[in-house]
């Protein structure tokens, strides 16, 4: 049998124990700050006022009264209704929800937005324009963004594509033909000289 040699071990010193273990709850906080700070931020969506109904999804276009503020509150883009005939298309701007169609964190906010909602969407500046806003724009580099935000409606890709086509023709009988040549009935060959002269 091998014998074994003992060590004697000192006391810990009164408190010591307790200081031991706030050091270690001290390491603990830091490290969860540290981890939760590089987590990247998330769009936030506030409702005021509950929508109904489903929400768009990819290929729908999302018709909105809007208003894009800094979070200083400076206004840096509102909405105008666009110049059409009414009764064609819903009041608000279009915003198709596809890929490349506005900043990431916008089609995001749009996704979960309803028919009627009205809501506060605040895009962290990573899925806004991040350090390259707009050329000329009055958002500055890295600047978070808020937008108060109405749904008026949306539809899906097809029928708002038809509806443009219908307007499409619409102005172009009202200018006088196809090609946009004036007078002559709707379908008429087009005025200007006869070919081969």
């Amino acid at each position: 049998m091998t014998e074994v040699t003992r060590v004697p071990i000192k006391p810990v010193a009164k408190g010591s124990l307790t200081k031991l273990w706030l050091g270690i709850i001290v390491a603990i906080l830091v490290g969860a700050g540290i981890a939760w700070s590089a987590v990247p931020k998330s769009v936030s969506l506030e409702t005021l006022v509950e929508g109904t109904g489903p929400t768009p999804s990819e290929g729908d276009v999302v018709f909105i009264n809007y208003v894009g503020k800094l979070t200083d509150g400076t206004v840096f883009d509102e909405s105008q209704d666009p110049p059409i005939p009414p009764g064609i298309f819903p009041k608000g701007n279009p915003f198709p929800i596809e890929e490349g169609a506005a900043i990431d964190g916008f089609l995001e906010g749009l996704r979960q937005m309803q028919t009627g909602g009205k809501y506060v969407l605040t895009i962290p500046s990573d899925k806004a324009y991040g350090a390259n806003p707009p050329e000329g724009a009055p958002i500055p580099p890295n600047a978070d963004l808020i937008f108060e935000i109405e749904v008026t409606e949306f539809m899906a890709g097809s029928d708002f594509q038809m509806r443009l086509q219908g307007l499409q023709q619409m102005m172009q009988q009202q200018q006088g033909g196809p090609d946009g040549a004036p007078g002559g009935p709707p379908g008429a060959p087009p005025a200007g000289p006869p070919s081969g002269q």
